[in-house]
């Protein structure tokens, strides 16, 4: 399996500056997706904390205190698990522009950083405290970015 960058942003407003900075120095992809595809993808995730999740994502509530104790500190490291199944809400299309998902991104995270009201519980964890949902969401980007790596600036 393919080596992958350690990745570890202390914000989301981190992970927005590095999808600029690959954006502008252009990478290497180590996974399946683009940086457009990653950057919807978080996206994809993130606004539902505001705006709701699917009502069949809490089939399995039961299972959150579970999920919390076992998942949640995995995720939560610089080395997350991979291959977990994306559910098909949240898959990125083929096909996008990496300019546009990297603002579509930076837009999402301000609206998650500026938001006062409640937050959705989270699919797999539950209802969260702010600073621990928005660690989550700062974790999964990093977890995704980790797999694009910068090209080197050419130094001729």
């Amino acid at each position: 399996m393919n080596e992958l960058r350690k990745l570890q942003f202390d914000d989301l407003e981190d992970a927005t500056d590095e999808a600029t900075r690959l954006l502008q120095t252009g990478y290497q992809a180590k996974g399946r997706w683009t940086l457009g595809q990653i950057c919807r993808h978080l996206r994809l995730v993130q606004d539902p904390s505001i705006d709701g999740y699917p009502w069949w994502m809490s089939a399995f509530a039961f299972l959150r205190p579970v999920m919390r104790r076992t998942l949640l500190p995995k995720i939560l490291t610089t080395d997350s698990p991979r291959g977990i199944p994306t559910s098909p809400p949240f898959q990125p299309g083929a096909d996008l522009d990496d300019a546009l998902e990297v603002e579509r991104f930076a837009a999402s995270v301000v609206r998650l950083k500026n938001h006062n009201g409640p937050f959705a519980p989270h699919p797999a964890f539950g209802k969260l405290e702010r600073e621990r949902l928005l660690q989550v969401h700062t974790a999964h980007a990093a977890h995704h970015l980790r797999f694009l790596d910068p090209d080197e600036p050419n130094t001729h």
